[in-house]
């Protein structure tokens, strides 16, 4: 597919490159931007020819947040409606809550989180609102020492979107992510590593292809099923309340890879060759 605000690019590793391409408004979030990124991630990703995915922006910016220029509600939001938290529990998926009430950030994490592949963010600029809650889903952060980031919401007088609630405090703890949400700072790259949201921080020239090193060390001679379920049980077990919830999921995921790709992986371990895996990511085995 071609996009209005993406650019998106896959090299013959597997590796794609997906860039926020706005740089004239230092690729600010608006809906079409939006409904693209979901698009992405529910689509172009999920092809298994996909094995990685790298997030970037275009020009000097990462994405300078919601794009406030829009009439009306700049959310794109249906103020006509008084929505509670069971109606839209209800009618998630329908009109008018689909496209009247739910967070339009949010449904971006959500389709980022539920992709079954490594996503790397490189970080190359401002990184604000939205720009930097939309980073919290991806697996891992590189940043630039041109970064800047902030969860700014406080400022604006709304809240942190995205599923920033759920996925801030397991990157960094409680009490950074209330500090920075509560005063709604600018960070600096190496505040953002010192308060572990980004893995490292690299030079502008570096950061690219530190990103794509790093996404062929995951993906390189790896099984894309394996890698795809130890990235849902990661997520999913280190939240469940019994460590016997893990080892249900573990026991299956494990009984599966075993009789599937394991038994190419034990005999290019035993021959001291690479493996040749014929597992795809779209064809993950039930283990929930």
């Amino acid at each position: 597919m071609t996009y209005e605000t993406l650019d998106w690019a896959v090299d013959a590793d597997g590796i794609a490159t997906l860039t926020l391409n706005r740089p004239d408004a230092l690729n600010a979030f608006d809906l079409t931007m939006a409904r693209e990124f979901e698009a992405v991630f529910l689509t172009d990703a999920r092809d298994d020819d996909v094995r990685a995915v790298v997030v970037t922006g275009a020009g000097r910016a990462f994405c300078a947040g919601m794009d406030l220029s829009a009439e009306g509600n700049v959310f794109g939001l249906d103020e006509s409606l008084d929505p509670t938290p069971a109606s839209l529990r209800a009618h998630l998926t329908e009109p008018p809550y689909h496209d009247g009430v739910r967070d339009t950030g949010g449904r971006v994490t959500l389709a980022i989180h539920a992709l079954p592949k490594p996503v790397i963010g490189a970080i190359n600029g401002a990184a604000v609102g939205i720009g930097a809650t939309m980073t919290l889903a991806m697996d891992i952060r590189l940043a630039s020492t041109k970064a800047r980031i902030g969860f700014v919401f406080g400022r604006l007088g709304i809240v942190p979107e995205a599923c920033s609630s759920w996925f801030l405090p397991r990157i960094v703890g409680i009490q950074q992510a209330l500090e920075w949400v509560y005063a709604a700072d600018i960070l600096t790259a190496e505040q953002a590593l010192a308060g572990r949201l980004v893995r490292s921080v690299h030079e502008p020239d570096d950061l690219l292809p530190t990103a794509y090193d790093l996404a062929r060390s995951f993906v390189v001679d790896r099984s894309p099923v394996a890698l795809g379920l130890a990235k849902r049980m990661l997520y999913r077990n280190g939240a469940v309340a019994d460590p016997l919830e893990a080892h249900l999921s573990d026991s299956l995921a494990m009984f599966y890879t075993s009789i599937g790709d394991g038994k190419e992986g034990v005999a290019a371990f035993r021959e001291k060759r690479s493996p040749r895996f014929t597992g795809r990511a779209s064809e993950l085995p039930e283990i929930y």
